[in-house]
């Protein structure tokens, strides 16, 4: 992985819970998105939304084949597109939907707090705040973060 790359990684694992919390707690003053971020929450919304088929080839058409995942702030990146595949593909069975409550886009940065819903698995259901950076229509960086979880 070369430098630039790196340091952006850094930047957005570092960054990420305060723009999730000065977003959301200023809703009320957010600038109106522009085109750009209209088209990155769509590709976020409709990410999520795919969840519930459970199709790993679907969900993988979201990601630029430098994509990485974070399942929480906890675990180790999945780094590459096998890597992010198999991450996903480890309890992609187990997922029954996505409910986004709130999204927001500043540049290629979508940040939406969602409840995902899981069968037949350790937790029954994840509450919590994905961010997302977009290039090129295509998920580069995905990183989650808890707010709660709800034991199975």
């Amino acid at each position: 992985m070369n430098s630039p790359e790196l340091n952006r990684r850094q930047l957005l694992t570092a960054g990420a819970a305060g723009l999730a919390l000065a977003g959301m707690g200023s809703r009320s003053q957010a600038a109106e998105m522009n085109s750009e971020e209209e088209a990155n929450v769509a590709l976020v919304n409709a990410f999520c939304a795919a969840w519930s088929d459970n199709d790993l080839d679907a969900l993988m058409t979201f990601f630029a084949e430098d994509g990485a995942y974070r399942m929480t702030e906890t675990t180790e990146l999945a780094d590459g597109r096998e890597a992010v595949a198999a991450r996903i593909d480890s309890f992609l069975g187990n997922v029954e939907r996505f409910d986004i409550l709130d999204t927001f886009a500043r540049g290629p940065m979508v940040v939406n707090e969602r409840i995902d819903y899981f069968t037949d698995f350790a937790i029954k259901s994840w509450h919590g705040v994905g961010i997302f950076f977009i290039r090129e229509g295509k998920i580069v960086d995905w990183y989650d973060y808890t707010i709660a979880m709800e034991q199975a």
